[in-house]
């Protein structure tokens, strides 16, 4: 039996949407923790922060939560950080 490729396997599991929305919560959490560490904050500095208690934080960045558009921004703000609509990418590159 031949080993397929992750992208493969996901193409055949999930809709592109699905793809889709499961690749901007990586990118948008990916980058909460990269500006977090870079700035040298802790979960905990970061409730203080942003008022969103430290475990959502946790949860949020471990992808083991679906958080609302507000909470989200919250957390992002004390970084210096927001999100912006821009228009998509090619959809044939999903």
């Amino acid at each position: 039996m031949k080993a397929r490729k992750w992208d493969e396997v996901r193409k055949e599991l999930f809709t592109p949407e699905q793809i889709a929305e499961s690749d901007m919560r990586v990118s948008i959490m990916s980058e909460l923790i990269k500006a977090r560490n870079e700035q040298g904050i802790t979960q905990k500095q970061l409730e203080d922060m942003s008022g969103v208690k430290q475990p959502v934080i946790a949860r949020m960045e471990h992808g083991t939560s679906n958080p609302q558009l507000e909470t989200v921004l919250k957390v992002l703000a004390p970084l210096g950080k927001t999100l912006a609509v821009v228009p998509m990418e090619s959809r044939s590159a999903v």
